[in-house]
């Protein structure tokens, strides 16, 4: 039932599945039939992309488990997950994606907190850095987002509402009046 999305369109694939509440099920769930965890992070845990220690660093992670692997790829920050995720090369086929509830997770050291990326709130374009400086807020609860956009600027949106635009990975250089 999963597998059908490769001879559609990303964007219309999360269009229809997320209308009808299928990729939340289709990405929850192992192929044995138990429920997909997320996997906490420790001192050790690096990002898939830099190699960096996501616990040396503020603001949410995130974690995206693969079809066929057993141990998710993890990332120092929400931005990068979206990156990877919504990148039009991305083949592999992936199985859930968990974010930190910053509604309950400290932003400076967060630890635990994992939700369903699909089902969370997001808040796009506050004064709060992450690991690789602006980032994506997540919370599990709307009014959690609300709050942290009005004390921090942004926009509140929905995992659907994400665009590639929005998590180019150049370390906010493009945008450096500086340079």
């Amino acid at each position: 039932m999963c597998n059908h999305h490769r001879c559609i369109s990303r964007r219309r694939f999360l269009a229809a599945t997320a209308a009808s509440g299928l990729l939340a099920a289709c990405g929850q769930s192992s192929t044995d039939g138990s429920a997909l965890v997320p996997v906490e992070i420790d001192r050790s845990t690096a990002c898939a992309l830099d190699g960096m220690l996501l616990a040396d660093y503020p603001g949410p992670k995130a974690q995206i488990h693969y079809q066929g692997r057993a141990e998710p790829d993890f990332f120092c920050d929400t931005v990068e997950m979206f990156s990877i995720y919504l990148n039009p090369e991305q083949v592999r086929t992936v199985r859930g994606l968990f974010v930190q509830d910053m509604g309950k997770a400290n932003w400076d050291a967060p630890i635990g907190h994992w939700i369903d990326a699909r089902g969370a709130w997001y808040v796009v374009g506050s004064k709060r850095l992450g690991s690789m400086g602006p980032t994506i807020g997540s919370f599990a609860q709307e009014s959690d987002a609300r709050k942290f956009a009005e004390e921090y600027g942004g926009n509140v949106l929905r995992f659907a509402d994400i665009t590639p635009d929005m998590v180019v990975l150049d370390g906010g250089a493009l945008h450096d009046q500086r340079m």
